[in-house]
C-alpha cells in the first residue's frame, strides 16, 4: 500500500528523532499502528503544535511509501486531547499502561477498529469520570484480551465443563481457567467468588459508562479482577508491564 492516507488516530508515543524532527506512534482507525517522522515537530513554531503529544486523538494525514517502515506525517489535527488530564501523576500511569498495552497488542499495519473504537471510548469516558478510572482500566483490560482472543471463558469448570451456578465458588488455575471444587486437584491461593465472575461477565456485555454504574462500590473485586489480568497480561508478553510493577509498588 502507498500514497496519501486521511485517517482517525490516537496519538500513543512520540521520541526526538534530531534536533528537529520527531517519530510518532499511533492506533489509527483503519489502518491499525504505524509509526511516522514528523518532520520539524521539535521546532518552536511547527505546524504540529501540540497535535503529537501522547493521549491526543487527532484527524492524521501520512504518505505512505512501499517497502518503508515509517511513513511521513504530513499533518495532524487534533479532534480531543486527554493531556490535560494527565498532568494527575496516576492517571498519566495509567494512560500510560493503556498505550503500552495497545502498543504491544497491535501488530504494525493490522487494522482492528473494534480496539481502536474501544481504546477513544474509555478515554472519552475516563474524562469525564477520573475518579473511577480503576475500574476502567478493568474494562479495558478485559476488552484489551477478549480482541486478541486471550480471554479465559469464566461460564463453565474447565475439567467437567459444568454450567458454574451464579454464587458458586470457584478456583483459579495456573493457567488462569477456573474449576469447581469438585474437579480441584491441586490447591489454589486464589478463589474465584461468584461476585467477580459477575463482574467478569458484565464488562463483556455493557457500554463503560454502564460498567462503572454496575461497579460502584465494589472497587475490591475491581481490583483483584484487575491484578489477576494484569498477570495475565504479563504472562502473554512474557515480561511485567508498567501496570504491574504499579501494582507491586503500591502494596
Amino acid at each position: 500500500m502507498m500514497g496519501l492516507i486521511d485517517t482517525e488516530a490516537l496519538v500513543l508515543k512520540s521520541y526526538n528523532l534530531s534536533e528537529a524532527d520527531k517519530i510518532v506512534v499511533f492506533l489509527t482507525r483503519e489502518h491499525g499502528l504505524i509509526r511516522g517522522v514528523a518532520k520539524g515537530a521539535r521546532r518552536l513554531k511547527s505546524r504540529f503544535g501540540g497535535s503529537l503529544e501522547p493521549f491526543s486523538i487527532v484527524q492524521l494525514t501520512y504518505f505512505q511509501k512501499e517497502e518503508r517502515d515509517l511513513v511521513s506525517i504530513r499533518n495532524s489535527e487534533i479532534i480531543r486531547s486527554f493531556f490535560e488530564s494527565a498532568a494527575d501523576p496516576d492517571i498519566f500511569n495509567k494512560f500510560a499502561y493503556i498505550v503500552e498495552l495497545l502498543n504491544d497488542f497491535s501488530p504494525p499495519e493490522d487494522p482492528n477498529e473494534r480496539l481502536y473504537r474501544m481504546a477513544r471510548i474509555c478515554l472519552e469516558t475516563t474524562a469525564g469520570e477520573p475518579a473511577r478510572l480503576t475500574q476502567l482500566v478493568l474494562y479495558f483490560e478485559l476488552w484489551l484480551l477478549k480482541l486478541n482472543g486471550f480471554l479465559p471463558a469464566w461460564e463453565n469448570c474447565e475439567i467437567c465443563k459444568r454450567p458454574l451456578a451464579d454464587n458458586e465458588k470457584t478456583n483459579l488455575q495456573a493457567n488462569f481457567q477456573i474449576v469447581c471444587r469438585n474437579c480441584q486437584k491441586t490447591r489454589s491461593n486464589r478463589q474465584i467468588e461468584g461476585e467477580m465472575r459477575e463482574i467478569y461477565r458484565a464488562a463483556q456485555r455493557v457500554s463503560p459508562a454502564r460498567f462503572l454504574e454496575l461497579t460502584a462500590g465494589r472497587l475490591a473485586e475491581v481490583r483483584e479482577l484487575s491484578e489477576i489480568l494484569k498477570k495475565l497480561i504479563s504472562n502473554i508478553l512474557g515480561r511485567e508491564t508498567i501496570g504491574e510493577k504499579l501494582l507491586l509498588s503500591n502494596k
